[in-house]
């Protein structure tokens, strides 16, 4: 895919991914990330990240040290209660976060993380997703199906 390419299709990129990122080290992720988020921060690229721990705050980080891309955070219900290593990836980032969008949900429960899926793919114009290999129930293949389910394209990368 050439530069010409992503820019045609690029103005907004959901990233999703799994939580459980133990099993491979930092280096292999910046890695992916270099390899699967770079050629799609073109400028006027904007990315839609989800304000939880693991790949949506690695990604964040990473795309934050390493593009001009504008970054949206979007959390279910507000930032104070996003778990403590997303609180400090979004503390760490926040002069190159555009805009953070709590999305208030009274309880933080499955339909509210589908809710915070939902409204980053709906506000992307694709996907890209890093589920673990083991998870085939998980959140990330739920925003990828509703991904492709939108007529949405999508990019996954397993980890």
């Amino acid at each position: 895919m050439t530069s010409y390419d992503t820019e045609s299709i690029m103005c907004g990129v959901a990233v999703t991914g799994t939580r459980n990122t133990e099993h491979r080290g930092l280096v292999e992720y910046t890695d992916l990330f270099r390899d699967y988020l770079g050629p799609f921060a073109s400028p006027g690229a904007h990315f839609y990240v989800g304000g939880a721990k693991g790949i949506d705050s690695m990604a964040l980080v990473w795309l934050a040290d390493h593009t001009s891309a504008a970054i949206t955070v979007v959390v279910p219900g507000r930032l104070d209660q996003q778990p403590v290593e997303a609180q400090q990836a979004i503390a760490r980032t926040r002069d190159r976060i555009e805009e953070i969008v709590e999305l208030r949900a009274p309880e933080l429960k499955t339909p509210a993380f589908h809710a915070r899926n939902r409204w980053m793919v709906d506000h992307a114009h694709m996907t890209i997703g890093y589920p673990r290999r083991a998870e085939e129930s998980s959140g990330t293949w739920q925003t990828l199906n509703y991904t492709r389910d939108q007529g949405k394209p999508s990019l996954i990368v397993p980890v």
